[in-house]
């Protein structure tokens, strides 16, 4: 004897969907077969939620009127009323939301075409349901051939249960809304005060702009007197110019006489403190001799004594100094500064262009020579520049204050030698 198993239910269906309601009066459908059912052939339990849901309200007063032939008067619940119970029999109202509903969900009743069965049909109302698009897969669910009479009465269930919920989220909307209102608000009077301290910045900065361009115009306007006072002008002296002939030969003849003549009392100067030393020097020497004869009682021949630093002067002549330690540099300037000389330094090649040394050479009237703290290549160009010039020069081995000041009292006594060795140490 075979075994008939039952068929097991589907895992994800409630049982409601399966088992019909017994209080639930619908019109006798049948299980098989390909027709659709029409809007005045389901229970009338369904009516209700289909026009609520399904159609539009402002579709439905066009319905409505199309069927009345006049615009209705009644408020919305009574045109809701009136469809509800007009769905329950074929009549003028019916055919156009029969009409109406197929036109709206063609896509949705497409997709329902591929339930072959019962439980199909509400697997994908299920879906449906949980994406929150109902209204068409309502319809298109509600009127399939294989929609039973326990599956109209759970889809009914199911639906009265997502409008509550659909009410819950409308008044949190609804609360959120008010929020978001009251901060609108408060942002807009927050933006109000903005927008009214932009508008007074910016009233102030286009007052500055036409203070500047205002200003602006006046500078142009004497930039443009002074560069036409300035064309008068070139044009005069451009006049002065041609009415006197040879006038830029003539000026710069004038400029070499007037340094030749400021040279010549510079020579003038330093010959006369030239022939005051030599007076001194001889008179140092005299006294020397006279003071070695009497001390040895012999006979001497004169010789040559040294000048003591404070008698000379070299009365504005420019001494060159070459090598040195860098510290002591500024001393160097003191002490010729303080014997009346003009300061000038090269550092022998270490730091400054050996190149230069040339041109510092020809300008120095004496050169002091630091043979301790100097390249070769400075001393040589040194040694050979003072023996073609015939420029006195003092060659001191070491580079103290002290070794410096013996040497410029050397050049005094040595007036007459272009070069002399100091090859001490301090």
């Amino acid at each position: 004897m075979p075994i008939t198993l039952p068929e097991p239910k589907p895992r994800n269906i409630p049982s409601s969907y399966l088992e019909p309601c017994p209080d639930t009066h619908v019109p006798p459908t049948a299980s098989t077969g390909s027709r659709r059912k029409r809007i005045w052939e389901l229970g009338t339990h369904c009516h209700c939620p289909l026009v609520g849901v399904s159609l539009p309200m402002e579709v439905l007063r066009r319905l409505v009127n199309k069927s009345l032939g006049a615009n209705a008067v009644a408020n919305d619940y009574e045109v809701h009323a009136g469809a509800v119970s007009e769905a329950a029999r074929r009549c003028k109202l019916s055919e156009l939301m029969q009409s109406e509903l197929e036109a709206r969900y063609v896509r949705e009743i497409y997709a329902f075409k591929a339930a072959k069965s019962s439980l199909a049909v509400a697997e994908m109302w299920v879906s449906y349901l949980k994406a929150g698009d109902i209204a068409g897969a309502f319809w298109a669910a509600l009127t399939h051939p294989r929609c039973d009479a326990a599956l109209q009465d759970a889809m009914c269930k199911d639906l009265h249960m997502f409008q509550h919920q659909a009410g819950a989220g409308v008044r949190l909307e609804i609360a959120r809304f008010n929020a978001l209102a009251e901060e609108n608000a408060v942002l807009g009077r927050e933006l109000g005060k903005v927008q009214e301290r932009i508008s007074r910045v910016m009233a102030q900065k286009t007052a500055d702009i036409d203070r500047l361009q205002a200003e602006l115009l006046q500078v142009r306007a004497e930039s443009i007197a002074k560069d036409s006072r300035l064309a008068f002008m070139a044009q005069d002296i451009a006049a002065l110019q041609a009415s006197v002939p040879d006038l830029e030969d003539r000026q710069r003849l004038q400029k070499r006489i007037d340094h030749m003549l400021q040279r010549q009392h510079e020579q003038e100067q330093v010959l006369a403190a030239y022939r005051r030393q030599l007076q001194a020097a001889e008179r140092n020497v005299l006294d020397k001799a006279r003071q070695d004869r009497a001390t040895s009682n012999l006979p001497a021949a004169p010789a040559a004594a040294e000048v003591k630093l404070h008698e000379a002067r070299f009365d504005r002549k420019v001494v060159l100094c070459v090598g040195g330690r860098t510290g002591n540099v500024s001393n160097y300037r003191d002490v010729v500064e303080r014997v009346g000389g003009r300061f000038a330094h090269h550092d022998g090649g270490l730091e400054d262009n050996a190149a230069v040394l040339d041109a510092n050479l020809a300008a120095a009237d004496l050169v002091i020579c630091q043979t301790g703290c100097i390249s070769h290549n400075a001393y040589w160009r040194v040694k050979d520049f003072c023996k073609r010039t015939g420029k006195q020069c003092v060659y001191v081995e070491s580079a103290s204050t002290s070794s410096l000041e013996r040497g410029l009292a050397q050049l005094v006594v040595t007036a007459a030698a272009p070069e002399v060795d100091l090859q001490k140490n301090d």
